[in-house]
């Protein structure tokens, strides 16, 4: 993590980079800019404060926002390199038809042409198939602005239940859990209440390298005496400094927390007036809990019966404690279990709705918040509604001025539409922000799929590897140049500035589904002038559902740095911290503070299941998958930024000294690393911080880099999320990667 100086800006010529001061001296460069836009990061859910420099419509450097209260000018090293991207020469500056005989497999088209093409096919797909035989794939880092439209758009100009977003990938099952547990998606509390906590409990989070902002948060509340947990199969940043370390095998979280809520119940350490009076289903849990022993809960997890008892103590006699937890919880075939059973912990201690007592799901698109909550989810309608409610049904009907009949029901999850393209029912599909070659489990499968599509059509702003089996691509917009709001990890909604236009004939994203829909004959409620429209339709479209937004404007977000949701009139301030005593949700009315009509929390029992695979003799080394610091997701952004690349210029498989010397492997070997699905070859990294038992390899590239070549499809039965942290695999050292595993050379046309 960095901490931004006296503000400054980069700009870059034919002489390099170079550092230039805002107070009037000038390095060699002697540039002067346009202007300074205040925005924020487009990496990950913290969404920090920055202000992109501008010249000549390119964005060529950035300064803190030291007044922005989340991050205060902080950046890690993605955000102090974004602006690299604004220029690249891999811009997508036209649309593009495949075209075998042309270079790198494609030829420029017209705007009009491609859209006209992409809206008969669409046509000819769903007179012929059926309206479902066209399906959407959408993004969390998009804006909510944009998330609503592509919600509205398949659902009402589409009229196909076959929607999802990459948030499948990521949050849901946090989402889910958090619904059955609260009864609403969000994490609870501003993370200013992690400073005033005595404990501050992680579990499967990266924070240091995935959300290093959020790092400064914990290290201030270390240095006022907290205490500090962590779960993870590696020995992370974050954990070199923690009190307690809890190795864990990966997949066997329930476990764990099952075995700490033993004990907290066996010690008494548990707030038995907020049970009772703000709870339900406490008895079932704590009779399920009662089987993990301390030992039979060693035994399991793989992690020391002292260490257990250590944290349980820790966390069951602190007075204040925030509970904090990721995708390493969460990206299982038990994921939603893993996750209630830290809730249950929250819970259990009454710790939630006050100062110093939270808890929080740290989200990591960039609104993988806002993305999940206003329609573009297989379930969705904005407000956070369900789309099988018959009352929000019709509520947004009316909205939209249509019969909600015309509504379809519920569709399909991100990995299901993809396997429908194998039982025929999926024939096309349109991607936006969506790089699912890289992100999907089981790369290998994916790409047969894709092959398989009668029409695909893709709208990015690079060409990604998905979009390379498009038959048309449309050029979209990078998010700085276009406005709209995000939602933050905290729930804080926030405004994104336009800092450039787009380049050559790229189109803003809202612009481009617009004009499809009117190529379609279809633009009704696809007539939008601006951004600020689409908020204001959103807004009535959230009012009175559980993520109300309705309260909220352009001015009041830029007023407040940012407004939390729930916010249900415009002189409501919004709702920082949720399950306050007294505090205003849409669902309980004044019963109690959480969102079910009794205004009680629920407790469920989070049963331990084994990994939907684990090791065996043929495949004896468990896989888990994360990120790296300066890379992001699929890394179609960060792999085109130099200082980036650099620090980080190829996965590698990260291994424990024991496990290396069973393989005869040392540092920087090549090695091969097979699972049930597939192989790559990448080099080793030999460290004492992780499990002896375990391989890590980070998943932001591509090809035969990918390690989704390896990972297994197997679905949440709740959530649908794949499980991307628990797979089984065998090593091997070789002299050199197979020649088919050389990757193919790249040529983007332009």
């Amino acid at each position: 993590m960095t901490t931004a100086p006296t503000p400054l800006y980069r700009t870059i010529d034919r002489f390099g980079p170079h550092l230039v001061y805002p107070t009037g001296a000038r390095l060699d460069a002697g540039v002067e800019p346009d202007r300074v836009v205040k925005t924020h990061c487009c990496f990950c859910g913290q969404q920090c404060g920055l202000q992109l420099v501008v010249k000549d419509e390119v964005v060529i450097g950035v300064e803190p926002w030291m007044e922005f209260p989340f991050n205060r000018g902080m950046l890690c090293p993605k955000g102090v390199n974004r602006y690299l991207q604004s220029a690249h020469p891999d811009r997508l500056l036209t649309a593009l038809a495949r075209d075998d005989a042309a270079p790198g497999g494609f030829r420029p088209i017209g705007y009009e042409e491609a859209i006209s093409r992409v809206a008969s096919e669409i046509e000819r797909i769903q007179s012929t198939y059926g309206r479902d035989a066209f399906a959407v794939l959408s993004g969390a880092s998009l804006t909510n602005e944009k998330s609503y439209l592509m919600g509205k758009f398949a659902h009402m100009c589409l009229r196909t239940a076959n929607i999802d977003y990459n948030g499948r990938l990521c949050m849901v099952s946090a989402a889910a859990a958090n619904k059955m547990a609260f009864g609403v998606d969000r994490s609870a509390n501003p993370w200013t209440d992690i400073v005033a906590a005595e404990v501050v409990f992680i579990a499967g989070s990266n924070v240091a390298e995935c959300s290093p902002i959020t790092t400064s948060y914990v290290w201030q509340a270390r240095e006022r005496g907290a205490k500090v947990i962590v779960v993870d199969p590696r020995i992370t940043p974050i954990a070199r400094t923690c009190d307690v370390f809890l190795p864990v095998k990966p997949g066997r979280d329930a476990a764990l927390f099952n075995g700490i809520l033993h004990l907290m119940i066996e010690h008494d350490w548990l707030d038995h007036d907020f049970i009772e009076r703000w709870t339900v289903g406490f008895e079932d849990v704590a009779a399920y809990a009662k089987e993990w022993t301390p030992r039979r809960t060693a035994e399991v997890t793989g992690i020391a019966e002292d260490r257990i008892r250590e944290a349980a103590e820790l966390w069951g006699t602190a007075k204040t404690s925030f509970m904090l937890h990721a995708r390493g919880i969460e990206h299982h075939s038990n994921g939603v279990q893993n996750v209630l059973g830290a809730i249950n912990l929250v819970l259990a201690s009454g710790r939630i709705g006050r100062e110093g007592c939270g808890y929080g799901t740290i989200t990591g698109q960039g609104n993988g918040q806002g993305g999940r909550e206003h329609g573009q989810k297989a379930d969705q309608l904005p407000g956070a509604r369900d789309l099988a409610d018959p009352e929000h049904r019709a509520y947004v009907a009316g909205v939209w001025g249509i019969d909600p009949d015309d509504l379809p029901q519920p569709g399909a999850d991100a990995y299901t539409i993809i396997r429908k393209i194998d039982s025929g029912e999926v024939r096309g599909l349109l991607t936006i922000s969506f790089n699912p070659l890289v992100s999907l489990p089981d790369a290998t499968f994916v790409r047969r799929m894709l092959e398989k599509l009668e029409f695909y059509v893709a709208i990015d702003f690079f060409l990604n590897e998905t979009a390379r089996h498009a038959d048309i691509v449309l050029p979209g917009s990078l998010q700085e140049e276009d406005e709209g709001t995000v939602t933050q990890v905290e729930g804080r909604v926030i405004k994104i500035n336009q800092a450039v236009r787009p380049p050559g004939d790229a189109r803003q994203d809202w612009r481009i589904i617009q004009d499809i829909a009117r190529a379609l004959g279809r633009e009704r409620g696809f007539t939008f002038r601006s951004p600020r429209e689409i908020f204001d339709e959103l807004r009535e479209a959230s009012k009175g559902g559980v993520a109300d937004y309705s309260g909220i404007t352009y001015e009041k977000i830029e007023r407040n740095f940012g407004v939390f949701w729930p916010c249900p009139a415009e002189e409501h301030p919004g709702t920082p911290r949720l399950f306050e005593p007294g505090s205003w949700n849409p669902v309980a009315r004044g019963a109690g503070p959480f969102f079910f009509p009794d205004g009680k929390a629920r407790f469920n029992v989070s049963r331990y299941e084994p990994p939907a695979e684990d090791v065996d003799e043929e495949f004896p080394v468990i896989l888990t998958t994360g990120r790296v610091i300066t890379q992001y997701l699929s890394g179609t952004q960060t792999r085109r930024i130099g200082p980036l690349v650099d620090f980080y210029p190829e996965p590698r498989v990260e291994m424990h000294p024991q496990l290396a010397e069973r393989y005869g492997i040392t540092d920087g070997d090549w090695v091969a690393v097979e699972s049930r699905r597939g192989r790559v070859t990448l080099r080793a990294q030999v460290v004492r911080t992780i499990r002896p038992d375990t391989v890590f390899v980070p998943y932001h590239w591509a090809g035969r880099k990918s390690v989704n070549l390896l990972t297994n499809p197997a679905l949440d039965p709740i959530s649908k999320i794949p499980a991307f942290k628990v797979c089984a695999v065998r090593l091997r050292r070789v002299e050199a990667p197979p020649a088919e595993e050389a990757p193919p050379p790249v040529d983007a046309p332009q």
